[in-house]
C-alpha cells in the first residue's frame, strides 16, 4: 500500500513538473533571448552561456534602437501606455455598463431578455475582420477614426459580452432571499444591489475584469486599421521590430517581457479571485 503511494507521488509529481516545464520554458527561454543581441541569437551553433546585456531594454525605454542597418526611432513606451489606458478604460467602461445589465438579467426575467443576451454574447462569436470595413467607414463619417474614444468604444465588442455573461452566471449563484430580506427591511432597489448583490458578487466581477483587460490588452486587428501610430498598443508597435534589414529577435523578446509584465503581475494579484470567480460564477448561464 505505502509502495503503490510513493509510485503515485512520484509519478503525479513528474506529471506536474513536465507540464511546468512544457509551459515554462517559452517564456524562460523569451526572458533570456532579451539579454541577448542579434548576433548572439543567431550563433551557429548556438551559445546556452552568453554574456547578458541590457542594450535591448535600454534601446526600448529610450526609443533609439540600434540595429545591423543603423539606427532606428521607436516609440515602444508609447505603446505601452497606450495599450495601458485603452485596456483599463475598456474595463471600466464596460464594468460601469455589464454589471447592472448582468443584475438586471438575472434577477430581472423579461420577455425576450435571453434574446438579448444572447445577440450581445454573439458579439464575441464574429471575427473581427467581419466588420472591420463597415466600423472604419462609420468612424471616418463621425470623426472617431483615429481617437481614443472610437478604440474604446470598439473595445467594449471585447469586453462588455465577457462582463455580462460571467457576472450575470455569478449574480444567478447568489441566492435572491439575502436581497428580498434586505428589501423588506426598508431599502431600494438600488441600495441593495449596492450593499448586498456587488459585495456577494465581488469575486466574480474580478475575474471578468481581469479576463476582459487580458483579452482587450491582446487585441490587434481593431487598433491595427482604426488608429495611426502615436494611438496603437504595444501588439501593433511591435511591428517595428521587423526592419529591412531583418528581425530584431532581441528586441522583439525585450519587448514581449515589457508588454506582459503588467498582464502578469496583475493576473498574479488577483488569481484568488480569477479561480474563484470563474468556479462559482462562470459554470451556469
Amino acid at each position: 500500500m505505502n509502495t503503490m503511494s510513493t509510485v503515485e507521488r512520484i509519478l503525479r509529481g513528474g506529471a506536474i513538473l513536465s507540464v511546468c516545464i512544457f509551459f515554462m520554458f517559452p517564456i524562460v527561454w523569451i526572458f533570456g533571448m532579451s539579454f541577448q543581441t542579434n548576433e548572439t541569437i543567431l550563433r551557429v551553433p548556438p551559445s546556452f552561456l552568453s554574456e547578458p546585456t541590457l542594450v535591448n531594454y535600454k534601446g526600448l525605454i529610450s526609443g533609439q534602437l540600434e540595429t545591423s542597418a543603423g539606427g532606428l526611432k521607436v516609440d515602444f513606451m508609447g505603446n505601452l501606455f497606450n495599450s495601458l489606458f485603452l485596456s483599463t478604460t475598456s474595463v471600466i467602461v464596460a464594468l460601469i455598463l455589464g454589471v447592472p445589465a448582468a443584475y438586471a438579467f438575472a434577477r430581472l426575467k423579461f420577455r425576450g431578455s435571453e434574446d438579448i443576451a444572447f445577440t450581445l454574447l454573439s458579439f464575441r462569436f464574429a471575427p473581427p475582420l467581419l466588420v472591420l470595413l463597415p466600423l472604419t467607414i462609420y468612424f471616418q463619417q463621425i470623426g472617431l477614426a483615429n481617437t481614443y474614444v472610437g478604440l474604446i468604444w470598439v473595445y467594449q465588442l471585447i469586453c462588455l459580452p465577457l462582463i455580462l455573461w460571467i457576472v450575470r452566471g455569478y449574480f444567478e449563484d447568489i441566492s435572491a432571499d439575502v436581497e428580498y430580506a434586505y428589501r423588506i427591511a426598508g431599502h431600494n432597489f438600488w441600495a441593495t444591489f449596492r450593499s448586498i448583490a456587488l459585495p456577494l458578487a465581488g469575486p466574480g466581477i474580478a475575474a471578468a475584469g481581469l479576463l476582459a483587460f487580458i483579452f482587450a490588452w491582446n487585441n490587434f486587428v481593431f487598433a491595427l486599421v482604426l488608429a495611426s501610430a502615436d494611438k496603437q498598443p504595444v501588439t501593433v508597435g511591435a511591428l517595428a521590430f521587423i526592419t529591412a534589414s531583418g528581425i530584431q529577435y532581441g528586441q522583439v523578446a525585450a519587448g514581449i517581457v515589457l508588454s506582459i509584465t503588467p498582464t502578469f503581475v496583475l493576473a498574479l494579484y488577483a488569481q484568488r479571485y480569477l479561480v474563484e470567480g470563474l468556479s462559482l460564477g462562470a459554470v451556469k448561464g
